[in-house]
């Protein structure tokens, strides 16, 4: 079964939930007869993915899913070989040409397949120039941000000696974290947040599609609760439709409570406490145990038992630090916050992930007894 995230995914330019100047962009950056290079940048859930596949769609034609190359950057972090696939990517079998080198023939022969349920975007297919070489070959780099520096500026080399044939798309949610001689060689398109107005327009237009009509009551709670995040807004409202359930707010409140992790703020008031490392007895099989507990006891629960990974662990304390239900002062959230950054930072550069989240709990330890929180 086809989720409605891909089935009602947008089809043309005009269909983006974006802002006008983000539309014009992507739409004027795609018929050009010689596309650039783009950075598309945004929070989670905007419409980053659904952009690119329209931009890849108009530049190459019918045929462009055969010629899109695209690997998921985020997968490289602090994986071994990391650099080894990343080569391998851009040169397929150890070949010494590069992948963006090779000219596809199906950039001559577009005209040949015609897409009755796949239209161009724009209206209309790109017209290429008598003697004007077609690009043949998109290379999209997802979550670029998390390349790192080295793979980045191999990446650098390749764009300065790239042919006409290709064009690379690089999708991050951090620019920052892009090396200023990528950025400058691409054209940057910045997505925010999804508007309440598009989200709501969004799921109204799905839902009429589907053939129902749920509570207006409910659309406005998902709206509220996605906080501009369009993808997570027509998965919940999906959800609720395939449990029957479109017209029942206090659902949306369930459903709400039992996917958030309480597990975040139990870390917070175990590390304030003090209680970080701690160990305890417990039965198992007739025999007593010695089994860790504390905070980060919490820390290797959230990411062994539900799979997250250390920037997940990071963005939950972020959220615990800034939302209402930690009650701490503000001298001592603006410690945490600025200790958390550090934290931030030194995953980037670390192999062993529990090293900094478990020297950030100590901070958060040492912080909490000098604010008089912690039991010594």
């Amino acid at each position: 079964m086809v989720g409605w995230l891909e089935y009602h995914a947008p089809r043309t330019f005009e269909d983006l939930a974006v802002p006008s100047n983000a539309r014009e962009a992507l739409l004027s950056s795609s018929i050009s007869a010689e596309p650039p290079h783009l950075l598309i940048t945004g929070p989670a859930g905007v419409g980053k993915t659904a952009s690119w596949k329209l931009v890849a769609r108009q530049v190459l034609g019918p045929g462009w899913k055969s010629t899109t190359h695209v690997l998921q950057c985020r997968d490289l972090a602090r994986q071994a070989g990391a650099m080894a696939t990343f080569e391998n990517f851009l040169r397929p079998g150890g070949s010494v040409d590069t992948l963006a080198g090779r000219l596809s023939l199906d950039a001559f022969d577009r005209g040949m397949v015609s897409g009755v349920d796949d239209p161009p975007p724009a209206g209309e297919e790109a017209q290429i120039p008598e003697g004007t070489l077609p690009v043949s070959r998109l290379i999209v780099l997802e979550d670029a941000d998390h390349l790192g520096s080295i793979r980045q500026a191999y990446l650098r080399r390749m764009f300065e000696t790239v042919g006409d044939a290709s064009r690379f798309i690089l999708v991050a949610r951090a620019p920052s974290r892009i090396i200023d001689a990528l950025r400058s060689r691409s054209r940057m398109i910045r997505i925010p947040g999804t508007s309440r107005e598009h989200v709501l327009d969004a799921m109204k237009g799905i839902s009429a599609k589907e053939g129902f009509e749920p509570d207006e009551g409910v659309l406005e709670d998902i709206s509220y609760i996605s906080a501009g995040n369009l993808r997570k807004a027509i998965f919940t409202l999906e959800m609720l439709r395939l449990r029957g359930l479109e017209g029942d707010r206090a659902a949306v409140h369930r459903l709400v409570q039992s996917t958030t992790l309480q597990a975040g703020r139990h870390v917070m008031e175990l590390a304030l406490r003090g209680r970080v490392v701690e160990w305890r007895w417990e039965n198992s099989g007739g025999r007593k145990k010695r089994v860790l507990a504390g905070a980060i006891a919490e820390v290797d629960s959230l990411m062994n038992h539900h799979g997250l990974d250390a920037e997940d662990v990071v963005s939950q304390l972020h959220d615990v630090l800034t939302g209402r239900r930690l009650s701490i002062s503000d001298k001592l959230r603006e410690e945490l916050l600025s200790a958390l950054a550090e934290c931030d930072t030194s995953l980037r550069r670390s192999i062993q992930p529990r090293v900094p989240l478990e020297r950030f709990l100590h901070r958060v330890s040492s912080a909490g007894e000098r604010h008089g929180l912690a039991f010594s």
